[in-house]
């Protein structure tokens, strides 16, 4: 979480004012960057074959866990003798692969890498 904190401090993000010019309000970017818009309808969304295949990649890399016993119902305590600390980790590992932020509410209930798929596949900023 430190280092996490330490990097948003560091993040310029674009702003969009509206200028009153005359009767009209137009928009514009500060910091002369151009606005994205991201969603979970566009084409950049993950299929969910996608999404299973990163999971089960991030798990089998995890280097307490024999890769042959990996699938996408393993439950990372009861199949693979993981403890809590691991499942932390793993967690964090998925937050990396797929560029986003699981709240620690959600993250203690992803004791699965069904669960993790789930998550992730319904994030709308997965990526």
């Amino acid at each position: 979480m430190a280092l996490r904190a330490a990097m948003l401090r560091h993040v310029r993000v674009p702003v969009q004012t509206l200028i009153i010019t005359g009767s009209k309000l137009q928009p514009r970017a500060l910091y002369g960057g151009s606005l994205r818009f991201l969603s979970s309808h566009g084409d950049d969304h993950l299929t969910k074959d996608e999404v299973i295949d990163r999971v089960l990649s991030v798990v089998k890399s995890f280097p307490k866990v024999d890769p042959s016993k990996v699938n996408a119902d393993v439950h990372f305590q009861n199949d693979l003798g993981l403890d809590s600390l691991d499942n932390v980790e793993i967690v964090m590992a998925l937050e990396e692969e797929f560029k986003l932020e699981i709240p620690d509410k959600e993250a203690d209930k992803i004791e699965s890498c069904n669960l993790a798929i789930e998550y992730i596949y319904n994030h709308s900023l997965a990526g």
